[in-house]
């Protein structure tokens, strides 16, 4: 019996590296496009293969979501342009979780409108208070109500504030 050839991957050179996160930070979530898939946090790793070719490990933010075949052609195209090769691959564990999205992607949800996750997924109070008091992206009240489960996508559910009475998406903890 013979051995099929193994794949070496290893992380690419520290200035590669850097050159595929400063290019990675310009792909843009179809969904939310004031986030970078760095911002999202669905990136997890990035890879070199022996043949040179540059693997980025995308983890879907839900099971079925839509944007990860959209986010995975994006990828490769953006570091294709740049001249590398590239393949995007899924990494489905450990699972997406919204604890993942970046400090700054959390301040780019709120000014773009969208009221960030407000509690980590393994927080107990989510147990308990299935509903927490989530605060308006405008005005920062907590006068908030959900009107439904699911907002513009199945990861945000919709809320209106009884303070401004706008309404507002908020991404989920997932």
């Amino acid at each position: 019996m013979i051995a099929a050839p193994v794949s070496i991957e290893a992380a690419p050179p520290p200035a590669v590296n850097a050159r595929l996160r400063e290019l990675l930070a310009g792909v843009p979530d179809p969904e939310i496009p004031v986030l970078s898939v760095l911002d999202l946090g669905v990136v997890r790793h990035l890879r070199e293969r022996a043949d040179g070719t540059i693997e980025v490990g995308v983890s879907p933010t839900y099971s079925g979501c839509p944007a990860t075949r959209i986010i995975k052609a994006d990828i490769v195209q953006a570091l294709e342009r740049d001249g590398f090769r590239a393949v995007a691959v899924d990494v489905l564990s450990p699972p997406w979780t919204s604890d993942w999205i970046s400090e700054e992607g959390r301040r780019k949800l709120a000014s773009f409108g969208i009221a960030p996750p407000a509690e980590t997924v393994a927080s107990a109070r989510r147990l308990l208070q299935p509903d927490l008091a989530i605060a308006c992206p405008r005005c920062n009240s907590t006068s908030t109500r959900k009107l439904s489960e699911f907002g513009s996508t199945p990861c945000k559910a919709l809320y209106r504030c009884e303070s401004c009475l706008e309404p507002f998406d908020y991404f989920k903890c997932i």
